[in-house]
């Protein structure tokens, strides 16, 4: 019988097991993870109650998917300014430009008075094998009408990519001609070059000018270079004015090629991120090459790691002006659906310790967004004593001072040239018509502009063409108002800024950073820092013979 009622208590037994065991784990739970799970568990349950709720009990029919689409933007806004969401259908537009190619036809175009302008056809690609040329007008694609107001970048991409090998068949007016000509194009892969100018600055430096930092942009550093040795470079200038940035490893790949062995490069460092440090091999083939960077204020992300590299290191010399401010690093994560999110994980450091982020209030970007205005305001791009440092000062491998907290300030500062602006020249700039003039003179002298292959050539014919005051009428008749005095004064930027329009149009990305770089003030106090032996930085006098200054 002892048996019999030990039996009878054993169900009792367990269920009080099981509730002390539910009670003691509980209670660790809450003391040693802080609670955490379950707070989120709560937060994001209630989320989806919301949701649900809306969908079950609001008074109209409401599209929930849509509302998680607005919601998901303004959730990652209260972060950061660089925590953002994109939607499925913009994730290949946002990856495109970085991976290094895209299937597609192989066209560069303008949108002009509702019609789809074929610039650029890009050489030796599907659309150039096709038959198309610059200035054919695309206004049927597959038998659909392509004009008119809906019209857009975004509705081009998406009829004009697509999977490699697919065919897509377009209706084209040519200039000169009535009838359409239809063409058949087969899509293919098309390279995004990163690095758009390498050429010869004169007889002793080469120039290299990087867009951006994607998956290719190493690989076509390499052969820039060799491409400089064949001409016999003895110095370099490497151009990241307007460079937003790109893969934080695209810029280490190309700081490892001028630094020594064991140089840090930058550093990574997060609440769930731990130190993570990048340093040079030593395996690179310019170690030893006088070296010059260009940055501005659209300079930005991976332009600041290798900058701040460079000059953390005392390896070359910054020129230019003091650069955007983005020390965050983002890591992109994809949804089921396709749509992704690049969320913050870490900020990074350059190698003497400094943070380059500008300050920003979470969930309140507008002064963030306004920086640029305010800097050009507060007088940043005209006076180097403008510049207002925020934080500490660090010290770099030869104990010079450099600042961290708002981007990277540039050894050596060149100011914006603002000698013949005037308001005639900032409206016709801001107003985009000199772009759409440029396009349209372009288009009509086809045969005339392609006699000329070289970029000195074509700029001295454009200079006896009177263009200014052909763009003054054609603005004038487009709403800006002729106001001679004033053209008179910006005569010489409204003439630059055309003929660098048209030679972009007519030759390439290259021949245009030519024209511009052949006055621009920054190359010609690059060229004065390698004629003066200069570009390798000097110690302060007061520690120039302390020979421990290192960086970790």
């Amino acid at each position: 019988m002892p048996n019999s009622k030990n039996n009878r208590f054993m169900p009792l037994m367990m269920a009080a097991c099981v509730v002390v065991g539910i009670l003691i784990g509980t209670f660790y739970a809450n003391h040693f993870s802080g609670n955490r799970l379950s707070i989120i568990n709560s937060s994001s349950n209630k989320l989806n109650n919301l949701l649900h709720l809306i969908d079950d009990k609001y008074v109209d029919t409401v599209n929930v998917n849509e509302l998680v689409e607005k919601a998901m933007p303004q959730i990652l806004a209260e972060l950061d300014p660089h925590s953002v969401y994109i939607s499925a259908k913009d994730v290949q537009t946002a990856t495109d430009d970085l991976k290094g190619s895209f299937s597609g036809v192989g066209i560069e175009f303008t949108i002009r008075q509702d019609t789809l302008h074929v610039q650029k056809v890009i050489s030796n690609g599907p659309a150039e094998r096709a038959g198309l040329i610059a200035g054919d007008k695309i206004v049927i694609v597959d038998d659909k009408p392509f004009t008119g107001k809906t019209l857009t970048n975004e509705e081009a991409m998406h009829r004009l990519k697509g999977p490699k090998d697919t065919k897509v068949k377009l209706g084209v007016m040519r200039f000169g001609e009535k009838k359409i000509r239809d063409f058949v194009v087969t899509r293919g892969e098309i390279p995004t070059k990163s690095i758009t100018a390498t050429y010869m600055l004169d007889k002793e430096t080469g120039y290299i000018r990087i867009r951006n930092f994607g998956e290719n942009t190493y690989p076509e550093l390499l052969i820039a270079l060799a491409k400089l040795s064949q001409q016999g470079f003895s110095n370099l200038t490497i151009d990241l004015r307007g460079n937003t940035g790109g893969y934080l490893q695209s810029a280490v790949q190309i700081a490892n090629e001028f630094l020594p062995k064991g140089r840090l490069i930058v550093y990574t460092q997060g609440r769930k991120s731990p130190r993570q440090e990048y340093r040079s091999d030593g395996r690179g083939s310019y170690q030893n090459i006088p070296l010059v960077v260009l940055i501005d204020e659209g300079s930005a992300s991976a332009s600041e790691i290798l900058a701040g590299a460079i000059q953390d290191n005392d390896r070359g010399t910054i020129i230019g002006r003091r650069s955007f401010g983005k020390g965050l690093v983002q890591e992109p994560m994809a949804f089921s659906d396709q749509s992704m999110i690049r969320l913050t994980i870490a900020r990074y450091y350059s190698p003497s310790g400094r943070c380059i982020q500008k300050p920003y209030t979470s969930g309140d970007n507008k002064d963030y967004e306004e920086d640029l205005l305010t800097r050009y305001e507060h007088g940043e791009f005209f006076s180097q004593d403008s510049i207002k440092h925020e934080g500490p000062a660090y010290k770099t491998a030869i104990g010079r001072s450099v600042y961290g907290g708002g981007g990277i300030t540039p050894d050596i500062f060149v100011a914006e040239d603002t000698t013949d602006v005037t308001s005639y020249y900032k409206q016709a700039s801001m107003s985009g018509l000199i772009i759409q003039f440029a396009f349209e003179y372009t288009d009509n002298n086809r045969a005339k502009l392609s006699q000329f292959d070289e970029v000195e050539e074509m700029s001295q014919y454009l200079t006896k063409q009177n263009i200014v005051d052909k763009f003054a009428t054609y603005a004038d008749q487009k709403g800006l108002k002729r106001r001679n005095l004033m053209i008179q004064k910006s005569h010489r930027l409204l003439q630059r800024y055309l003929n660098s329009r048209i030679i972009y149009n007519m030759l390439s990305e290259e021949a245009w950073m030519k024209f511009l770089n052949s006055d621009d003030p920054a190359i010609r106090e690059t060229l004065k820092v390698f004629r003066q032996n200069a570009a390798f930085p000097q110690a302060p006098a007061k520690i120039a013979d302390n020979k421990t200054a290192r960086l970790s």
